[in-house]
């Protein structure tokens, strides 16, 4: 049955499928190709019963593989042709309460199964500055180095930042985008996080650096108080929750000073709202959720704060992840030599699927700026595209738009 139905869906791509035995298959006619080695025939009717769950756990048993091609090609060819099913219209507001029921303890308990591995596993494939969120690649060029702080440049623009302002970061990591608004711009800046690891790493990252503009701390963003000029949350949105949505944007309307401007990074979907998929939720994001701009546009609204300008970036995270997942390979003896096979396996195809889901779904990175009151942000956008200058003439343009 389930060759009838690759037979029936491959449409584009050439998939071939090795059985156990020496059994060789071929689907499709034109396009990219890949090999598919199984070791056990009965995988498949898994997969095809449940694709979104068996896809993912039968690669971490070992149950099947790419041998010496890439698992990408694969993972493409598979996604390009088979749509995600769809669950009920009527159960997916209750699934998605289940798993995204985020409150702060919790949250405590879903970021640490995440980021509080050791920084050296890391620093395996991150670069250099370790940011772990979507590059900005204004080139083909660029290095992930360069195009992280593209990302990061790019940003403080959105930020209309200027010296002496107080800034909040919130899930900020290793402190990689604290730090370099603290020494580029000459702000104070304050990140909060929920990982103890990250936390560690920040605070000594910032005292090698000799930052001392920047201070770091562990909580959650409804447990701070402050009054801040500037809000910046890069990838941390994703992890909030549907249900808690309106309570973030509440919790940035009171942070944020009356003639302040915040930005909200994330991981969004341009098509309608879904149910997170099983796997990531098992073992890679638990509690995790990402947003249509539908369900942002709503919490937004309902806090009265005004969305002054959304980007969508498209691909960029693609690029990101392909490099990641490389870097990843290099050094793959290495990891498994301390974390296993298994684990090795759940994040090549943690990074590999997701980077597919870039590539020819419907995943994008969403990039809010956000204020309260008109006369904050300039009316075009020609403050955005400036580099280092952009920093110098900053105030003056702030200023002149107060006087409106």
């Amino acid at each position: 049955m389930y060759l009838q139905l690759l037979e029936q869906g491959i449409r584009y791509g050439v998939l071939y499928i090795h059985l156990p035995g020496g059994q060789l298959h071929r689907f499709g006619t034109h396009g990219p190709e890949a090999h598919w080695h199984v070791k056990n025939e009965a995988v498949i009717g898994k997969i095809a019963k449940d694709w979104e769950w068996q896809l993912g756990e039968t690669y971490m048993n070992g149950d099947w593989d790419v041998a010496d091609c890439d698992l990408g090609d694969l993972l493409f060819i598979l996604r390009a042709n088979f749509s995600t099913p769809e669950t009920s219209k009527l159960l997916q507001p209750f699934f998605r309460l289940l798993q995204q029921w985020n409150r702060i303890s919790r949250s405590y308990k879903n970021v640490k199964r995440h980021y509080d591995f050791d920084e050296q596993f890391f620093r395996l494939f991150l670069d250099e500055d370790m940011h772990y969120s979507c590059a900005y690649f204004t080139s083909e060029e660029q290095s992930l180095e360069q195009a992280q702080q593209e990302k990061c440049r790019h940003i403080a623009n959105k930020l209309l930042i200027g010296p002496g302002q107080k800034v909040l970061d919130v899930g900020c990591g290793w402190g990689s985008l604290a730090c370099y608004l603290a020494q580029q711009a000459d702000v104070e800046v304050v990140g909060i996080t929920l990982s103890q690891e990250q936390l560690q790493v920040a605070k000594r990252r910032a005292e090698e650096r000799a930052v001392n503009n920047v201070s770091f701390h562990l909580q959650d963003y409804r447990e701070h108080d402050g009054q801040y000029d500037r809000i910046v949350s890069v990838g941390m949105f994703e992890h909030v929750g549907r249900p808690y949505h309106l309570t973030y944007f509440q919790c940035l309307k009171n942070l944020l000073c009356d003639d302040g401007v915040a930005h909200v990074h994330t991981i969004g979907r341009s098509g309608p709202p879904r149910v997170t998929n099983p796997w990531i939720q098992q073992y890679i994001f638990p509690g995790g959720s990402i947003p249509a701009l539908s369900e942002i546009a709503q919490a937004t609204e309902r806090t009265n704060l005004l969305l002054t300008d959304v980007e969508v970036l498209r691909l960029h995270y693609a690029t990101t992840l392909n490099i990641w997942r490389r870097r990843f390979r290099n050094h793959r003896a290495q990891i498994c030599a301390s974390k296993g096979e298994r684990f090795c396996r759940m994040w090549e195809f943690y990074l590999t699927i997701c980077e597919v889901a870039f590539r020819c779904s419907d995943l994008v990175v969403f990039q809010l700026q956000l204020a309260k009151k008109h006369g904050v942000v300039p009316i075009t956008r020609d403050y955005l595209h400036g580099s280092q200058q952009a920093f110098e003439t900053l105030g003056d343009k702030l200023s002149a738009c107060n006087e409106v």
